[in-house]
């Protein structure tokens, strides 16, 4: 099998492409996997050290990029289709596997072209502009939530949840200590970095009880760092947490963004958290996902517009208070998680191709 993943630009559409292709991988070491996106994304950082070769178009987003943005946008588009005809012409992949963003657009079309298999994978509850009119012409659209149906051709439709990275959590030392782990996104948060020290200052005499774990971003890690030598907690501050799956199986309570890979691991190792959504993320959709998992008992919800410190604070204490309502919700995520969404994607996909 020969397999294009197209697409990226976020950890959000990223990470879940990584679980698919190991899972290709795993099935059959013969399996080749290009990714192609671009050189903005963060694809262009962690594929080189994930092991899989990367190839790049010359395309960005439209949305929210103002008419000269746009004009630019629409200038790289034909760019983008002559480099997608050329990367699939020496490559000669059996399946096209969009994640999703704009980078995924001009090659699945050239996919179509070309007669190549091609699906999509719907992270979000609500889709996205790219997503919803590749979902026209694709043979495949994965979704993670029943309701994103609606916006597909229902017949192409398979709800398989969102692939995570890794298929458990490893084992890891824990101690008597509460543990919270904060992670804005793969490039942090300053509203979440700055509320969380704000908290912090009011729970000192929690601080023989509780430890941090801070994924902080690049932008904010000097400062981050300058203001926790001021606070008496153990803490232990990153600008990128590589090794995530320890950083989740080691902490009692999350503090994170609400984007759809977040959820689908949070809900995968059944973790519970304290959700703040990007209100700028496009249609909304972390406010969507944030509210689904609340519904659920999974998960509380702090709008950002609504986050200060003290609110922060108050939420944190109470949960490290109440035990049993943390389990609850960490039983309430693993009930709506979907470990299993990888393989069940690449049985799809193995069964459109021999098809």
């Amino acid at each position: 099998m020969r397999v294009i993943m197209a697409g990226g630009g976020t950890g959000g559409h990223l990470f879940p492409g990584l679980a698919v292709a190991r899972e290709f991988q795993r099935r059959d070491q013969m399996t080749k996997v290009l990714f192609v996106g671009t050189k903005q994304g963060i694809e262009s950082r962690i594929l080189p050290r994930e092991g899989f070769p990367l190839e790049t178009i010359p395309v960005r987003g439209m949305k929210g990029r103002g008419l000269r943005g746009m004009g630019q946008a629409a200038y790289g588009i034909p760019a983008g289709l002559w480099r997608s005809f050329g990367i699939l012409g020496r490559f000669r992949p059996d399946l096209v596997v969009g994640l999703g963003g704009y980078s995924s657009g001009p090659v699945l079309l050239a996919a179509k072209v070309k007669r190549r298999r091609t699906v999509i994978m719907e992270q979000n509850l609500q889709p996205g502009f790219t997503n919803r009119i590749l979902g026209r012409v694709v043979d495949r659209v994965f979704a993670s939530y029943e309701e994103s149906a609606v916006y597909f051709p229902r017949a192409k439709v398979v709800v398989t949840g969102n692939p995570v990275r890794w298929q458990a959590l490893p084992e890891v030392a824990r101690d008597e200590k509460f543990t919270l782990l904060v992670c804005g996104g793969s490039a942090g948060a300053h509203r979440i970095n700055a509320s969380v020290v704000e908290a912090l200052q009011t729970m000192r005499d929690l601080a023989s009880a509780l430890r941090v774990i801070h994924q902080t971003g690049e932008a904010d890690f000097a400062a981050m760092k300058g203001a926790y030598s001021l606070l008496p907690f153990e803490a232990e501050l990153m600008p990128f947490i590589d090794k995530m799956d320890q950083a989740y199986a080691r902490a009692d309570l999350i503090l994170c963004r609400a984007g759809a890979s977040t959820v689908a691991e949070l809900t995968s190792f059944g973790k519970a958290a304290i959700l703040v959504p990007y209100p700028y993320a496009v249609y909304d959709h972390q406010r969507l996902n944030a509210r689904a998992l609340e519904e659920r008992g999974a998960a509380e919800v702090l709008l950002d517009r609504e986050l200060d410190g003290e609110k922060l604070g108050r939420r944190i204490r109470a949960l490290y208070e109440d035990r049993d309502r943390l389990r609850t919700m960490g039983r309430a995520a693993r009930k709506l998680g979907k470990p299993e969404a990888a393989k069940r994607i690449v049985d799809e996909c193995y069964g459109l191709v021999q098809k």
